[in-house]
């Protein structure tokens, strides 16, 4: 694509772009043009992918374009553009289009600048605080014997085992409850509320209760956080705030619009 405007412009900068039907279309189907615009975008989603733009690849596109076209034509003939489900899922596809179009439209129009990305870097970084933790932890549906089981702990049993056998949490039950390093804002408050106060290899002295259930936690480590340098994050910060300024726009629509 990038080649292809390139060379536009440099024809017309020589006055030899008078007129260049062939370069507009990809092939005509029964009278019916199939314009480069469609091509394009095919290769803008192949080159998203890590397609190349070579030759052959630019073939194949035209020849499902030209299918494409062939049995969108029969689908006219017979009517099913007509039909209920069909014109439902043509109005669905237009909308989606849209709603594409504007976020695009609006993540363009608020690029964030070097000020504002380095703000939200550092408001994210004293967030995250200074230190990551492991920790291990049950879960369980009532307080009874979320009691019950860190009583049993105290005296002696295995973490890990009871874990295994009685935790409700399937993502971590299998591995004794272990959880991965993290920062305390990973988790729910009341629980990094907890875990930031234990000592390393010392459990809390009674559950603590989540939207979740009741947790018993354990802190196995800790270790000073290492924070990415802001050129690492900051493609990721860039779409951050592109998808607030998106969800702004959002909600700033929602606020005008009569909703009935």
């Amino acid at each position: 694509m990038i080649h292809y405007r390139f060379a536009r412009l440099l024809l017309a900068a020589a006055g030899l772009l008078i007129a260049t039907p062939a370069l507009a279309q990809v092939a005509k189907v029964n009278g019916v043009t199939i314009p480069q615009s469609r091509m394009e975008i095919f290769m803008r989603d192949l080159a998203a992918q890590g397609r190349p733009d070579t030759p052959e690849v630019r073939n194949m596109i035209k020849q499902e374009l030209i299918s494409r076209e062939l049995m969108a034509q029969e689908a006219v003939r017979k009517g099913l553009d007509k039909t209920p489900d069909t014109t439902a899922q043509m109005d669905v596809a237009r909308q989606n289009v849209l709603a594409r179009a504007y976020l695009q439209e609006t993540a363009k129009t608020n690029q964030p600048g070097e000020d504002a990305l380095k703000k939200e870097y550092e408001r994210i970084k004293s967030q995250l605080g200074t230190k990551e933790y492991k920790a291990r932890h049950i879960l369980v549906e009532q307080e009874a014997e979320a009691k019950d089981i860190l009583a049993q702990i105290k005296k002696g049993g295995n973490f890990a085992k009871i874990a295994a056998e009685k935790s409700k949490d399937t993502g971590t039950k299998g591995n004794g409850g272990a959880l991965d390093w993290a920062v305390p804002t990973n988790y729910v408050k009341p629980f990094s509320d907890a875990l930031i106060k234990l000592k390393k290899g010392q459990i809390v002295d009674a559950p603590v209760k989540s939207d979740f259930g009741w947790h018993i936690i354990q802190l196995e480590d800790e270790r000073a956080l290492k924070v990415p340098a802001y050129e690492e994050v900051k493609p990721n910060l860039q779409q951050q705030l592109q998808r607030q300024a998106q969800e702004k726009a959002i909600n700033d629509l929602r606020g005008k619009a009569k909703i009935e």
